[in-house]
């Protein structure tokens, strides 16, 4: 079978604009001969209407493009379906992608997913709320909550909420 990957760009995650790696997904997943199609992430964080999509366009591959709230929340919008998730790393919070070794280097990152192996990843749920990276209590709970609010992105911007809370 043949695959077919989607891209969903979030394009307001981390601090650098999307433009050059939508030009990078392009040209490698094009060199390599694999059927893909973007589109941007939405403000919600669900996905469940690309089920459809998924099942009628033969989608093998799901590639989450931002942090770890965008992978969190593709995740667990199509976590039934039958797909591979992947993950290019761009967002303010990469802790799911640096743990499973992947490069924040786009081109590199995109090797993996061409030539990569999958590999389970452990999720759960609390309070009803499915988590696969994301999860904290007490002053993580309350950094992540606020850092989350804010326009700006970045290190500098959770460094300032996290002493804020100190």
């Amino acid at each position: 079978m043949s695959r077919r990957i989607l891209y969903i760009i979030n394009p307001i995650a981390g601090t650098k604009k999307k433009n050059s790696i939508e030009e990078i997904i392009s040209k490698q997943t094009t060199a390599k001969k694999i059927s893909f199609d973007i589109v941007h992430a939405n403000a919600a964080g669900n996905y469940e209407y690309l089920e459809d999509r998924i099942q009628k366009e033969n989608i093998t591959d799901v590639v989450a493009v931002g942090g770890d709230g965008t992978v969190n929340h593709i995740i667990a919008s199509l976590r039934y379906l039958p797909v591979q998730f992947g993950i290019l790393p761009c967002g303010s919070g990469n802790s799911l992608a640096f743990a499973a070794g992947i490069s924040k280097k786009i081109p590199k990152a995109l090797d993996i997913i061409f030539d990569g192996y999958t590999e389970y990843v452990d999720a759960f749920n609390i309070n009803n709320k499915f988590a696969c990276v994301l999860s904290g209590l007490g002053f993580d709970a309350q950094i992540a909550h606020n850092f989350a609010t804010k326009t700006k992105r970045g290190l500098l911007t959770y460094t300032h909420q996290s002493l804020l809370h100190f």
